[in-house]
């Protein structure tokens, strides 16, 4: 992706007024920090995030319960649950399992499962989402995914591991935040802020293509579609939303 001089001269001035940031990170020492406050970050990210995309996770899980196994039961896995921002969208009765690779969201998450008693949690997996070998094979009815493969060190492998893991027919929902179009006002900023954002909101990227991933997959039905998130300013407005089944 090819950047002009303006957005490489913005860039640098940026990574100059991050060097504090880039020498705690050097030194080994923003790791450890950010893993502990990351959550605490994102518990009030998620709040303000969820009122202004309401509508569109509605209407995303919207037809969960068309997914359920022939019991009628629905078996979900949340890929990077973080402080459980989707449980409220969850229909009755359904049997949760959590998987996330920082466990300094658990109390996050328990206490918004303790909100939606609706819901049945089975488990929790802390592991990469890369590697959910504690899942069993075609075990689960429906994966959701939401704002976690900007930050994925290799979204090919997790998308391998959400079609192990589904059963045959079942869905994966997926929410995320991707790179803006190509002469964008959304694209110009996120090349400038690309590289201080990865280290201070534990590595997420802003220039990713992930709708490509999902479509090199091998889901039998992707349905997908570009939305620009009510965000303001925010670098992160260009989405895509879906679910593809298996």
């Amino acid at each position: 992706m090819e950047s002009s001089w303006l957005v490489i001269l913005l860039r640098t001035g940026v990574q100059l007024l991050a060097l504090p940031i880039y020498l705690l990170w050097y030194l080994g020492l923003w790791g450890p920090f950010c893993k502990k406050a990351f959550p605490h970050v994102m518990a009030q990210v998620a709040v303000s995030y969820n009122k202004k995309m309401f509508s569109k996770k509605k209407e995303l899980f919207s037809n969960l319960k068309d997914f359920a196994g022939p019991s009628g039961e629905l078996t979900l896995l949340e890929i990077g649950a973080g402080t459980g921002a989707n449980f409220e969208f969850y229909p009755a009765g359904c049997r949760l399992i959590c998987n996330d690779s920082n466990d300094n969201f658990n109390k996050f998450l328990y206490k918004s499962l303790s909100q939606n008693p609706h819901l049945q949690l089975e488990r929790c997996v802390i592991a990469p989402a890369e590697d959910l070998q504690q899942i069993p094979n075609a075990s689960v009815d429906v994966v959701v995914c939401t704002l976690v493969l900007c930050s994925v060190k290799s979204i090919e492998r997790v998308l391998s591991e959400v079609c192990r893991v589904l059963r045959p027919g079942g869905a994966f929902y997926f929410l995320e935040h991707v790179v803006g179009p190509p002469s964008s006002w959304n694209l110009f900023w996120q090349q400038i802020y690309d590289p201080v954002w990865q280290i201070l909101f534990d590595d997420c990227h802003l220039l990713r293509e992930t709708w490509r991933d999902l479509e090199k997959a091998g889901f039998s039905e992707l349905k997908l579609r570009h939305i620009c998130a009510p965000l303001n300013w925010h670098p992160t407005k260009p989405h895509i939303i879906g679910y593809a089944v298996k």
